[in-house]
């Protein structure tokens, strides 16, 4: 996730303190006011990890270099006991899935904070583009498509900001494991994800939280062409920061993208801050560039990802 400051735009006025939800048709709108409740508080709990891309924090909780072992071990478990049942792809093949999108636009009670059907539709296009391998030809095609399940817009303030925010997921979230939710809100941060092997013990709060003026045409300067949604994906799909680790060998868990001694910002040709390995991966996804420089995921990420969806999201 990144940090920074937005500049959130006012829009059309709708009801005070209340929360719209409308259906992913289009059809009519029904209105609950908030509790006190989800008024009180509107601070990020410690143990929802909250994490900034951009290089003023992380977007997601810390994990030591023994609990990164510890899930590489369970996974790599359950990878094992889903082969021997015929649950897992074939030696040699990747998980593929086309992913349904649920989109929560947080608006304050005055509207601000609203985004397009056009600016969701260029979203959902970004995450097929980046996930496809599109925009390099060293960037591994993951396998993995997005379609969008449904819009839905609420008005309030508390959740606009990001305040009581395992409750309004917790009271919003559409689809299972398999569905990516994508709550754009107002906040300090670019974006705040969870991890797939963290669904069983909190489904309810599954999902990627992103700045709202993130998406292309957003007016975050240098993070608005759509990619803070494909970084926080990437999260979600089970990877870390390719500077997880810093300088060492096991670094982000996947073999193919160099070690890296710290976040990235920019977009730092040439940098190289660890000697184990190569360059800095600046143009991938999951350092913290700017979008601009963004243009992969590697086969190794790639790997990764088909691996923790069939174990947790399968």
């Amino acid at each position: 996730m990144r940090s920074f400051i937005t500049r959130p735009r006012a829009l059309a006025v709708l009801v005070a303190g209340t929360a719209l939800t409308f259906s992913p048709l289009g059809g009519q709108a029904t209105a609950k006011l908030p509790s006190a409740d989800q008024l009180s508080n509107p601070c990020l709990t410690p143990a929802e990890g909250p994490a900034a891309r951009g290089g003023h924090g992380a977007d997601h909780r810390e994990l030591s270099a023994a609990e990164q072992k510890a899930i590489d071990a369970k996974t790599a478990q359950i990878l094992k006991a889903k082969a021997a049942r015929g649950l897992a792809p074939k030696a040699g093949q990747l998980a593929a899935a086309s992913v349904p999108v649920y989109i929560h636009v947080m608006r304050s009670s005055s509207g601000a904070g609203d985004v397009t059907s056009t600016q969701i539709s260029q979203q959902i296009a970004e995450l097929n583009q980046n996930f496809a391998g599109g925009e390099s030809s060293q960037a591994a095609n993951t396998g993995f498509s997005f379609y969008l399940a449904g819009t839905y817009r609420y008005n309030n303030s508390t959740w606009h900001r990001d305040g009581q925010s395992t409750t309004y997921r917790a009271q919003t979230r559409k689809g299972g494991k398999n569905a990516l939710n994508i709550w754009l809100v107002n906040f300090s941060y670019l974006g705040i994800a969870t991890f797939p092997w963290d669904y069983a013990s909190n489904p309810s709060i599954d999902g990627i939280r992103v700045q709202y003026s993130s998406l292309p045409g957003g007016s975050a300067t240098n993070f608005n062409l759509g990619k803070t949604a494909t970084h926080e994906a990437g999260h979600w799909f089970g990877l870390y920061h390719t500077f997880q680790g810093g300088c060492t060998t096991t670094n982000d868990s996947v073999s193919d993208t160099p070690a890296q001694g710290s976040a990235s910002s920019g977009c730092p040709t040439g940098r190289d801050s660890c000697s184990l390995s190569g360059l800095d991966p600046i143009h991938n996804y999951m350092d913290y560039s700017y979008d601009s420089c963004y243009n992969q995921f590697t086969p190794g990420q790639s790997t990764r990802i088909s691996n923790m969806w069939t174990a947790y999201r399968a």
